[in-house]
Order: C-alpha cells, then sequence, then structure tokens
C-alpha cells in the first residue's frame, strides 16, 4: 500500500511502516493525512498477514502538529471545526485505537499537539533521548478537543496533559520516560536500530495472541468484557506454542 497525500505506508514481510511524511513542514498533520491516516490503518486491520506496525515520521522529526496554514479554511465555522475534529482527526485516531496489530511509534525531534495525540494512539512508545514534547495550543487560542485530550491525559498522565494544554509547557524524553508515556529512549544514532528490533521481535510472536491481547486491553478500559476470551484454546498457535516450549525449540508461528 502507498498513499501519497503525506501518509506513506509500505509493508515488508510482516511489518508496516506508516510515515507522516510532509517533512518541509516537520510532519504537520494536513486535513488530508488524517484522512489517509484512517484509511491505512482500516487498511491494516483488514490485513492478517500484518503482525507489526512502525509509526514515525520524516526526516528528523515525529510530528510538530497540525498544518496551521489550513487553519483559516475551516476553524471559524463551528459545523467545520466540528467536522474536522469528531470525523477527520478522531476518525484516524478511532481506527488507530480499534486496530488489533500492534503499533510501535518511532519518536524523534519535535512531538506536539496532534503529533502527541497520534503518539497516544499507538501501543509501544520509543524515542530518541533529544525528542521533546507538549501541546502549545493555548498560545494559538483554542483548547483541545474533549476525546482528543481524553486520549492525551491518559497516555501522558494528568497532570503532565494539564501542564502541556493549560501552561503551555514543553517536556524531554526523560520527564516523558518517567511518566511512562514512553517505554524507551535512546540516543538518535541508535534509534533506528533499536526500533528495527523492536518491531521484528513483535512480528516474531505469536500474532493472534496479540491481537486478542490488544483486544482484551481495550475492552478492559472500556469498561467491557470479550465475548469469547477462551475461544483460542484449540487454535493451531496455541498448540503450537506450548508444543514448542515442552521440546525446546523455537515455535513457528
Amino acid at each position: 500500500m502507498l498513499i501519497d497525500s503525506g501518509i506513506t505506508a509500505q509493508r515488508q514481510g510482516q511489518i508496516c511502516t506508516v510515515v507522516l511524511n510532509s517533512p518541509d513542514k516537520l510532519n504537520a498533520m494536513s486535513r488530508a493525512m488524517w484522512r489517509d491516516l484512517k484509511a491505512v490503518f482500516l487498511e491494516i486491520q483488514a490485513d492478517s498477514t500484518t503482525r507489526c506496525v512502525l509509526l514515525r515520521g520524516a526526516g528528523a522529526h515525529f510530528c510538530a502538529g497540525g498544518d496551521i496554514a489550513e487553519y483559516p479554511d475551516f476553524r471559524f465555522d463551528e459545523a467545520k471545526l466540528r467536522r474536522f475534529h469528531e470525523v477527520e482527526v478522531w476518525g484516524a485516531l478511532a481506527a488507530m485505537l480499534a486496530c488489533d496489530v500492534p503499533i510501535v511509534a518511532q519518536i524523534q525531534g519535535v512531538c506536539m499537539g496532534a503529533g502527541v495525540e497520534i503518539a497516544s494512539a499507538c501501543d509501544v512508545r520509543v524515542a530518541s533521548d533529544d525528542s521533546k514534547f507538549g501541546a502549545p495550543i493555548a498560545r494559538l487560542g483554542f483548547p483541545m478537543a474533549a476525546r482528543e485530550a481524553t486520549l492525551v491525559s491518559g497516555a501522558v498522565g494528568e497532570m503532565t496533559a494539564r501542564a502541556m494544554l493549560l501552561a503551555a509547557e514543553v517536556f524531554p524524553a526523560s520527564h516523558m520516560a518517567a511518566q511512562g508515556f514512553l517505554t524507551h529512549i535512546f540516543k538518535p544514532t541508535d534509534l533506528d536500530h533499536a526500533c528495527l528490533a523492536l518491531v521484528q521481535r513483535i512480528a516474531g510472536l505469536a500474532p493472534k495472541a496479540a491481537r486478542l491481547n490488544k483486544q482484551a486491553l481495550r475492552a478492559l478500559k472500556n469498561g467491557v468484557e470479550l465475548e469469547d476470551p477462551y475461544g483460542y484454546a484449540n487454535s493451531a498457535e496455541h498448540t503450537e506454542g506450548i508444543a514448542a516450549f515442552i521440546a525446546k525449540r523455537k515455535p513457528i508461528f
């Protein structure tokens, strides 16, 4: 798959790499990019052969936020603003959240506003030690949309979210790791190799178990129960995993 609006997606084997690809604007998200991000993740969800997604920005940065140059075209009309947030932005984030394939965010440089939202919808977040995080939209005179703010607050922690939104504070990777937002921090020169090793490790593990884990975690967060939580009992993947362990060999999933 390949989309050229500013989102590119390329599958190599069992790994799909999704790139926020507008480096001249530090990968700021345009409306077209939000729509195509949704389309990409709907396609990934429907593809049973993809085992892991690596999501990163092109060049030296993850995402600087929204494409402010577009804002005068729609932000001052309530109906258009509602559609932007509820259909375009949340449509993409919801598709990511509903995706059963593990998503790894590779973060470098700036990760602001929309970038923090996109990263918050990923399962594992890895960053370079010089990356910066924030949502200083108070300087632009508007709040973060409610569902987006809920997503971000749940990922970065309430106090960090309040500081980002109310004081326009920008935090280093070390702070975000301490808050549990980041899994690992690496030197910029080591980030590519570390993320590749991580996604390859995930792709080598049991793919259906990963999907079931994501479904269970999502159900727990939403306060619902899975319909058939033990339906995997006689699955080939389950049988192979146990048999391989007993035989002291590497499982073939």
